[in-house]
């Protein structure tokens, strides 16, 4: 007897579905699947055999065949222990020939018939519903994970046997659901952090103001102890909240690669990612024999955070160049070709030379080649992407013991999110959000000057010898001052404090 379960793999961060065939036939017992199962898959044998025998049911001694359809595409993990269990139980006639109609099942079994979740729920769910599947069976632990899908039906299940008696009529289960607003609201992981912490560096604070409303990429330099790391931990403070869409987009991602808390579903807050230097390119983009997202990918709506940054791979820091200029990350492997959303805000920072006091005093004891050589490990086409670049002086006694206490985080947020609004209603038929984000089109109708400010800036890139890259860079972040300000024109006041920020890499990269 034939039976046909719907189910779904993953490909990249999307799913795509997959049709689970089992046919019982008479013959020697044996037990195969095929459809380019890989070693998880192929392991599904003696867990749902197990399984089902210590759910009391007796395992049948015919020959058994399973095809993952599509054939010609690599199948990997557990996630199909459950559709092949309930594929081998409909065909024996444990469960009624049609009760599996219009259900996605989705779930590892254990030994003992109890389910475990998987990863990469969200994606299977959605897919699902958009083919018209909208009955879902799924792990208990997933079960929050997949009722964000608000078009399907998500019904939790603990064990085999509880299937079973479901679909046999003898047990009862309603429909999964959880509070997404409730969920959605909670956005206060850095609480804990704090702009007013920090005493001192007002410039520095300035940039991350301008890099948190416009979506800009920025460089940190300067000594050991100025303050480098501690602003960059609470520049998420001040970002604006995620949209909905945002946060499912985040949520897909974190779902794939197995990151997701069970306590809550839902990435509610922007993710702020730091990897240390050790990091590998293909961690940092992503990779694998099946490519799974990177670092830039987990930061996706949110913030990379590479702190020392010479200490970097130069092959990790150069893969870097093509998602800070298209916000996606393609990654070519010998299965295909799978591309990763990777649209985050860039925040570096570094420290002068490699005993770090370079320009504070008779410190420094570096020579001109040991300094040479260090600065030379970031190349001009990656600092060529970075909107901002601010020095960052040592802190002084004075500061460390003044009592008057900075401004909040709470209140530049104020105004990052009243620029963000202006943004937002400005591109609204754009399908961008940040001024980051504009392409040189955009820029000639969005980012006018005046003869004035046409003068400022042609002086500057001669004297600073500036590319067609930093010249649109500075008109955005020129438009995101203005945008700070209230003002609708970019002005010489504006034009001149972005130029300031384009500076430094004359002054350091020798």
């Amino acid at each position: 007897m034939l039976s046909i379960i719907n189910s779904a793999a993953l490909l990249g961060i999307d799913a795509y579905p997959v049709n689970v065939e089992v046919d019982l036939s008479n013959g020697l017992p044996a037990f195969d699947i095929v459809g380019l199962p890989d070693s998880a898959v192929k392991e599904s044998r003696e867990r749902v055999r197990t399984a089902i025998k210590n759910s009391g049911l007796i395992f049948p001694a015919k020959r058994i065949t399973v095809n993952l359809a599509p054939a010609d595409t690599k199948k990997e993990g557990a996630a199909f222990d459950l559709p092949i269990a309930a594929g081998i139980l409909t065909a024996m006639g444990i469960l009624p020939e049609n009760a599996l109609d219009g259900f996605l099942l989705v779930g590892e079994l254990s030994l003992d018939g109890s389910l475990r979740p998987v990863n990469g729920i969200l994606p299977m769910i959605y897919d699902a519903a958009q083919s018209g599947i909208t009955k879902c069976f799924v792990p208990v632990e997933n079960a929050d994970e997949a009722a964000l899908v608000t078009q399907a039906e998500v019904f939790a299940l603990h064990s085999l046997r509880q299937m079973i008696a479901v679909l046999s009529g003898q047990e009862y289960i309603s429909r999964h659901t959880v509070d997404i607003a409730a969920m959605f609201a909670d956005q206060n992981e850095w609480e804990a952090l704090d702009f007013s912490h920090v005493k001192g560096q007002e410039n520095a604070k300035r940039a991350m103001e301008l890099a948190a409303a416009g979506g800009h990429n920025m460089l940190m330099i300067g000594p050991p102890g100025s303050g480098k790391t501690m602003l960059a931990k609470r520049f998420p403070t001040i970002l604006p909240d995620l949209t909905f869409a945002e946060s499912m987009e985040i949520t897909k991602i974190y779902s794939v690669a197995g990151l997701l808390h069970t306590k809550n579903a839902l990435m509610h807050h922007r993710p702020f990612r730091a990897p240390h230097h050790t990091i590998s390119a293909s961690a940092l983009t992503g990779g694998g024999r099946i490519p799974k997202p990177g670092e830039i990918s987990l930061a996706h709506n949110g913030v990379l955070f590479l702190d020392e940054l010479p200490e970097f791979q130069r092959t990790a820091l150069e893969v870097l160049r093509q998602p800070l200029e298209d916000g996606t990350v393609t990654i070519s492997r010998v299965n295909g070709t799978l591309t990763f959303p990777s649209d985050f805000i860039l925040i570096a920072a570094m420290n002068p030379c490699p005993c770090g006091y370079l320009g504070s005093g008779d410190r420094c004891h570096c020579t001109t080649h040991e300094i040479s050589k260090y600065q030379s490990k970031i190349s001009g086409p990656l600092l060529d992407r970075i909107d901002l670049m601010v020095e960052m002086p040592a802190v002084g006694y004075e500061d460390l013991q003044n009592t008057v206490e900075g401004e909040s985080s709470s209140i530049i947020k104020q105004r990052v999110v009243q620029a963000h609004r202006i943004q937002v209603e400005r591109y609204r038929e754009e399908g961008i959000f940040f001024n980051a984000q504009l392409n040189a089109a955009q820029i000639e109708l969005y980012c006018p000057l005046g003869k004035k400010e046409q003068e400022l800036l042609r002086s500057a890139f001669s004297s600073m010898d500036l590319s067609a890259r930093a010249y649109h860079k500075i008109l955005k972040v020129a438009r995101t001052a203005a945008d700070l300000d209230g003002s609708a024109d970019i002005t010489i006041r504006h034009l001149a404090e972005v130029l300031q920020y384009r500076s430094l890499d004359r002054k350091y990269m020798i």
